[in-house]
C-alpha cells in the first residue's frame, strides 16, 4: 500500500514561513514586505516516502499519482487528463530529442493537470464560483471541470483573444466576460474572490506570483510521467515556454521529490521559452526578482506573452541550474510549422517556443549532441489559429468594478451569486 501524502499547510516558495491551506489566494507577506513577491506551496509534512515499484497501473491518468497529491483518489474531478505520450523526434535538432505532448489532454492544453486538481480541492472545500483570468488554455480547463464537477464558472479576459479559445470556453457553460486590459481582469477578480468568496484557479492580484497552490501540484505529475517514461533515468534537460511559471515550478518540486525519494539519481536542468527577457535578464544580473521589461508589442504569443516573470520560476531555473532563453515571434512560427512538417505534431505558437529554445541553445553549445531533451508540448495549436483576428465580440464588456461584473453575469448569463 502506497503512503498518502496529507496536505497539512503552505508555506513559501522562498523563506519557508508557513500559512494555513486557506491561504491559497495569498502571496507570502513576509517576502512580499522584503520585496519579493513569493508564491506559496503545498507542504505534507512527515510522511513515508512513496515505494516506485508500488504504483498503481490504474487510472490511466495523472490520478495514479494521487498519492502524492493534495487530494484522495475518490475525490478526484477528472476527465483523464495525463498519461500523455513521449514521442521521439530525430532530425529536428542536433541533441536526442522527446517530445512530451501535452496537447492529448481533454481540452488539448497541459492546464488540465493544474484544473482537475484544483477544482477538485474547490469542490472538496464546498467553493460555489470557479474564477480564472485567462488568454484562453486556462480559461477552457477551469470551465471543463468546473462543468465536470458543477459549480459555475466565470473567466475575465480581455479583447484580442483568439476566437477559437472563447468558443471553446464558452462551450463549457462558463461565463466569459471582456475587460479593456490584462491588468483590469486582476483587479475585478481579486475583489470577488475578497468580497464573495470566488475560487481562483490562476493569478488575480500583481505583481503575479503564480497560480494557485495547490492547484500547481498537479504539474508535478509531468515530472513523474517523464521520468517513468525514460526508465527512471531524468533527462539532462526539459524545456517549456513559460508564461508565470506554474509548470516550470511543478515540474521541478516533481523532479525534486523523485531524486529524494530515490526513484531518480538526478533533476534535469530546466529552460524556461519566454518572449519577454524578464527571467533572462534577472538570471544575468542575479535579481532577486524577474524584472518588468516591457514589449514594443503584443507577441503572437498570446499565451505566455506576459512583461514580468515570477519568484517561483526564477527559483526553479536556479535550483536546477538551468537557463532562459528569449524568444521572438519569427522564431516560434518558423518552429510552429518545422515542428507539424517534421513530426506530424500541431502545437499553438506558445508551444513551439519550447523548439525554438532548445535550436538557441543547440547552436551555441549549451545543449550537447549527446545530451538528451525533453521538450514539454503544452497546447494544440487549433487553440490559436486565426489569433488577432479581432476581440472576442460575442461576449458582453465590462468595467473593472465588481457592480459592472455582477450585472454582466445577471443580465447576459441569469447568475446571481
Amino acid at each position: 500500500m502506497q503512503a498518502m501524502a496529507i496536505p497539512q499547510l503552505l508555506k513559501c516558495i522562498r523563506c519557508n514561513q508557513s500559512a494555513p491551506l486557506e491561504a491559497f489566494d495569498s502571496a507570502c507577506d513576509r517576502c512580499t514586505s522584503d520585496g519579493v513577491h513569493s508564491n506559496l506551496t503545498v507542504d505534507y509534512g512527515e510522511w513515508s516516502p512513496p515505494v516506485r515499484c508500488e504504483l498503481p497501473t490504474w487510472p490511466n491518468s495523472m490520478w495514479r499519482f494521487a498519492g502524492q497529491l493534495p487530494v484522495a483518489m475518490e475525490r478526484a474531478v477528472s476527465l483523464g487528463e495525463g498519461a500523455t505520450p513521449l514521442i521521439a523526434a530525430d532530425g529536428l535538432v542536433p541533441c536526442s530529442l522527446l517530445l512530451k505532448d501535452e496537447t492529448r489532454n481533454p481540452t488539448w492544453s497541459f492546464k488540465d493537470r493544474l484544473a482537475s486538481v484544483a477544482v477538485s480541492w474547490a469542490k472538496h472545500i464546498g467553493a460555489k464560483v470557479i474564477a480564472t483570468s485567462s488568454t484562453g488554455n486556462a480559461g477552457a480547463a477551469a470551465a471543463a471541470y468546473a462543468a465536470h464537477a458543477g459549480p459555475p464558472c466565470v473567466v475575465l479576459t480581455f479583447g484580442g483573444v483568439a476566437p477559437a479559445m472563447i468558443t471553446q470556453i464558452r462551450s463549457y457553460g462558463a461565463m466569459v466576460l471582456t475587460v479593456a486590459t490584462k491588468d483590469e481582469r486582476w483587479a475585478v477578480l481579486s475583489e470577488a474572490v475578497i468580497e464573495l468568496g470566488w475560487f481562483p484557479t490562476s493569478p488575480f492580484f500583481g505583481p503575479a506570483v503564480g497560480s494557485n497552490p495547490i492547484g500547481l501540484e498537479g504539474y508535478k505529475t509531468i515530472a513523474y510521467e517523464i521520468a517513468e517514461q525514460c526508465d527512471w533515468r531524468a533527462p539532462d534537460w526539459c524545456v517549456l515556454p513559460v508564461c508565470y511559471g506554474d509548470a516550470l515550478y511543478g515540474i521541478w518540486k516533481g523532479f525534486e521529490e523523485m531524486r529524494g525519494w530515490g526513484w531518480i539519481d538526478r533533476s534535469p536542468r530546466l529552460v524556461a521559452a519566454e518572449v519577454s527577457g524578464s527571467l533572462t535578464a534577472a538570471l544575468a544580473d542575479e535579481s532577486t526578482m524577474p524584472p518588468d521589461v516591457p514589449r514594443s508589442g503584443r507577441s503572437l504569443a498570446i499565451s505566455i506573452d506576459v512583461t514580468r516573470g515570477t519568484y517561483q520560476a526564477l527559483h526553479a531555473l536556479r535550483e536546477s541550474d538551468g537557463t532562459a532563453v528569449n524568444l521572438e515571434d519569427a522564431a516560434l512560427l518558423d518552429w510552429q510549422q518545422r515542428l507539424a512538417s517534421g513530426s506530424g505534431l500541431f502545437v499553438e505558437t506558445s508551444s513551439a517556443a519550447a523548439l525554438a529554445a532548445i535550436d538557441w541553445l543547440t547552436q551555441r553549445g549549451t545543449i550537447g549532441r549527446d545530451d538528451t531533451v525533453v521538450a514539454v508540448l503544452t497546447a494544440s495549436g487549433l487553440k490559436d489559429v486565426g489569433i488577432g483576428e479581432g476581440e472576442p465580440s460575442s461576449t458582453p464588456k465590462v468595467s473593472a468594478d465588481l457592480d459592472s461584473v455582477l450585472g454582466a453575469l445577471r443580465n447576459t448569463y441569469g447568475f446571481d451569486d
